[in-house]
């Protein structure tokens, strides 16, 4: 892992006591270059098209002139005025499957953040559950709810009735919309794709949706393990085969989501999810070697070290973790992404500043992308992600 560059300075306007108003047009933010003396500097942010894209680039360990940053659920970012456009398409399209599974609204919805905010990376508009109808598990989003699986699964026989997802058949959309933001994103910005990881992914099929136990599936796990194995084992090859099938239509990174598998603990995540994760991957990079990996579990803070042994590129720590112990912990031969506190956009702009700052520092100048340490939550101020974007974006190594 290269050194951390040395403590950034905070640009006067975002000082505390200091007005952070610029009048009504903004100026951009001068960007903090850390020399290799540790000399601060301050410089114009530069603007322009790479062959490869910035995220690419650092998470493949070249060297970079800043982190590239973008947020999760960065979509959802512009909900937070009722004004907003996405909050007017939810009104015109109320059912979550259908903004997620029409190529028109995925590709306008995955945009927005974009034409907004110019992140570095663009992540295509879905939901980790789109895959279960083409594997024969019914399921819907329900508003106030979340997702609901209409017939769990907690039989031997029920987990029979699985099928292995082929999305070519079943999700063309996918396909169509990742095509289409390549074109329009024209390698400005990285196009990302996701899954979910298969103990996630068996989580909600078992419980029957969100839970806050876990008592169904750890039940299974260690009563009936052969049952639940069979179904992590379907789920693998089906996540193996979409991740694929993302890659080879546009997606130039693909992150993974266990967002449960931290509700194992050590020595049952390295039964039921570790191995199906490294099988995944090992998969992937057989078929697609520089496609960059990234998984996210939030709460890992006790599975860290284990993380690295399912080969991916890239671990994305939440904000419970400290960015530069985070680092310690994982070793050198792996990039991060994170970290900050979605919670901190809440704050004011001297703070949120400080925020990006501290994390930019411990992170190191080489293998970060920087984003929250979870996705954005409803009612972020707009003008502090815009913020967050602006500072980011005119840091300099």
């Amino acid at each position: 892992m290269a050194t951390a560059c040395p403590p950034l300075s905070l640009p006067p306007a975002y000082l505390p006591g200091r007005s952070a108003r610029a009048g009504p047009a903004r100026r951009p933010l001068p960007a903090v270059r850390c020399s290799a003396v540790g000399e601060v500097m301050a410089e114009t942010a530069a603007v322009g098209t790479a062959e490869e894209p910035l995220l690419v680039s650092a998470i493949k360990g070249r060297k970079v002139e800043r982190p590239p940053v973008w947020l999760m659920r960065q979509a959802g970012s512009r909900r937070v005025h009722k004004s907003g456009s996405y909050q007017l398409l939810c009104e015109r399209h109320p059912s979550f499957r259908e903004r997620s599974e029409n190529v028109d609204l995925v590709v306008e919805i995955s945009l927005q953040p974009w034409k907004v905010f110019k992140p570095d990376g663009v992540i295509l508009f879905s939901d980790i559950l789109t895959p279960l109808p083409g594997m024969n598990i019914p399921f819907d989003i329900v508003k106030g709810k979340g997702p609901v699986i209409f017939d769990p699964l907690r039989t031997a026989a029920a987990v029979n009735e699985v099928k292995e997802f082929v999305p070519e058949e079943w999700v063309p959309y996918v396909g169509q919309a990742l095509n289409i933001l390549r074109e329009e994103v024209n390698n400005e910005a990285a196009v990302l794709g996701f899954v979910g990881a298969p103990f996630t992914l068996a989580s909600y099929c078992v419980e029957g949706g969100s839970s806050k136990n876990f008592s169904k599936i750890k039940k299974m796990a260690f009563s009936e393990p052969e049952i639940l194995h069979n179904l992590l084992q379907k789920f693998t090859t089906s996540m193996a085969n979409y991740i694929k099938y993302q890659a080879d239509n546009g997606a130039q990174a693909v992150q993974i989501f266990d967002s449960w598998a931290t509700e194992l603990s050590p020595v049952d995540f390295e039964e039921f999810s570790l191995p199906y994760l490294k099988q995944i991957v090992d998969s992937v990079k057989e078929t697609h070697p520089e496609l960059p990996l990234i998984l996210y579990a939030s709460g890992s803070g006790g599975l860290l070290e284990r993380l690295p042994l399912t080969g991916v590129d890239v671990v994305s720590l939440d904000w419970t973790v400290d960015m530069a112990e985070g680092r310690k912990r994982l070793g050198s031969n792996i990039a991060v992404q994170g970290n900050v506190d979605p919670g901190v956009l809440f704050g004011s702009k001297e703070f949120i500043s400080k925020r990006i700052f501290d994390t930019v520092q411990k992170a190191g100048n080489s293998g970060h992308v920087l984003n929250l340490g979870h996705g954005i939550k409803v009612g972020t101020p707009e003008e502090n992600v815009a913020h967050f974007f602006e500072v980011a974006k005119g840091i300099r190594y």
